[in-house]
């Protein structure tokens, strides 16, 4: 599994406004941004960004998943000292 296919896969089941992924063969970085994320608890933002992924992960593709959510707002403000590198 490669960056390219983890960003399908989330574009496929969501609509977010950005999306930066990093992947080194097992870890994986996500950060999304969306204004549907404005309403929802943490728990319930990651649960939506992790549940595309559920596949991946219980394939052995995935071992572990890391989760940022802002919405377009938040992404302004944050977003120099989030971008991956």
């Amino acid at each position: 599994m490669d960056v390219t296919e983890i960003e399908n896969i989330l574009k496929q089941a969501l609509t977010l406004d950005e999306l930066h992924v990093t992947f080194d063969g097992s870890q994986c970085t996500i950060m999304a941004v969306a204004d549907m994320f404005a309403e929802l608890s943490r728990v319930k933002k990651q649960q939506l960004v992790y549940a595309p992924l559920t596949d991946a992960i219980n394939q052995g593709k995935i071992h572990a998943v890391t989760i940022k959510t802002f919405t377009k707002a938040q992404w302004q403000r944050e977003k120099m000292f989030n971008i991956p590198s």
